[in-house]
């Protein structure tokens, strides 16, 4: 999402700079190193950490509790943050997942007196691994570290000029728990991908029921609850499922025992909007509190209904009976429910596919952008 909105104000004739992170790769990694690229200067280094953030699903517990104490107050990012900020002459700063990057990143923009703007993905900011499970409570340890992080991190953070959030129930978590007093929190949608080559036919190729799940391949994401509503439906059925993860083993001999369920690996953009030609339905069973789903955005632009767990911002997308159905999150039961719903009123979605794709009409990239520059021309002006 940052990578198209980075795209749009580019075009749009913004000089624009991009910090983000990599690998480590021998010592030269700690120093910035500029990528160049034809529409914006990309930063990279490593900040010093025990290992590279997309690798923390790898480690133990208690090395990934060191690694986000490090990236808490580290303050080696921050001065290297502050190094590019001022070469490249900075006027605003748009600032999204931290983690990773250091989140003592805000202080440079601080120090230096530049307005920055803070989007939230996520619930990272209180709870490190950005997991919360639905009907699941927090571990004594969890509980007990989780109060002394949130008062770290939200001095880290400061007060940024503004707080976008793309779903209200994200906006409402943050401010239950104290963060961002003082600073105003701003309702913005993500920008819905643009999904040009999901051409769906105009008459359905008659059928059982096809269903899409694609996702990542992990418990949260409700990959059982699928497979599960799957053997409790007593309807013709055809489940594509596309991702990888943990529980790829349990999928691929899901799919070996039963040909109706088809197994693609994870999946290309490209391959993904095939996906949505030829489905029905998307299903998005999580089990944790969910932001807004990129998934979702991407089914319904290409007129798809979604069936998925109520919980997090995911109620804020889809309206039941109008562009898919909502059910209790974890319940196979009712998600096999919604699955018959589903195929007794396929008629009436088919037909209505136009005003599925509109659910999302205002969700576009321009729109996005034309908001985020209106926003920024005004704190620039204060």
């Amino acid at each position: 999402m940052a990578q198209r909105v980075v795209g749009e104000l580019a075009q749009r004739g913004h000089e624009v700079v991009v910090i983000s992170t990599m690998p480590f790769c021998g010592f030269n990694a700690f120093s910035p190193q500029i990528k160049e690229s034809l529409s914006e200067t990309v930063y990279r280094f490593f900040p010093p950490n025990v290992y590279y953030t997309l690798n923390d699903f790898k480690n133990p517990y208690l090395l990934r509790a060191i690694w986000h104490a490090i990236d808490l107050f580290s303050p080696f990012a921050t001065k290297a943050v502050e190094g590019i900020l001022r070469t490249e002459r900075v006027e605003i700063a748009l600032t999204h997942n931290l983690k990773g990057l250091g989140l003592q990143t805000p202080r440079a923009m601080r120090k230096l007196g530049i307005p920055f703007i803070h989007t939230v993905h996520d619930i990272q900011l209180s709870v490190p691994s950005g997991l919360l499970i639905y009907g699941e409570s927090m571990s004594p340890f969890e509980n007990i570290l989780r109060r002394p992080y949130e008062t770290a991190v939200r001095w880290a953070m400061g007060k940024p000029n503004l707080v976008i959030s793309p779903s209200k129930f994200l906006a409402d978590f943050y401010r239950q728990r104290g963060f961002f007093k003082g600073t105003e929190v701003k309702i913005l949608r993500n920008p819905a991908p643009e999904m040009h080559g999901a051409k769906r036919p105009l008459v359905r190729v008659e059928g059982p029921l096809r269903i899409l799940f694609a996702a990542q391949l992990e418990r949260h994401k409700g990959i059982e609850e699928i497979l599960e509503a799957f053997k409790l439906s007593d309807i013709p059925l055809e489940l594509h499922i596309a991702g990888d993860g943990t529980f790829r083993t349990l999928v691929e001999e899901a799919s070996q025992a039963n040909s109706r369920i088809v197994y693609h690996g994870y999946v290309s953009s490209g391959a993904l909007e095939h996906l949505f030609s030829i489905v029905d339905v998307m299903v998005a069973p999580s089990r944790c509190f969910e932001n807004s789903p990129t998934i979702i955005y991407e089914s319904l632009q290409c007129g798809v209904p979604v069936i998925a767990s109520d919980v997090g911002g995911i109620g804020e997308l889809v309206n039941p009976g109008q562009n898919g159905y909502l059910v209790e999150p974890g319940n196979s039961s009712a998600l096999a429910e919604a699955i018959k719903k589903m195929s007794d009123e396929l008629p009436f979605f088919r037909s209505h596919e136009e005003e599925i794709r509109r659910s999302v009409a205002g969700c576009s990239l321009k729109a996005y952008v034309d908001e985020l520059e209106k926003t920024m021309k005004e704190i620039l002006k204060k």
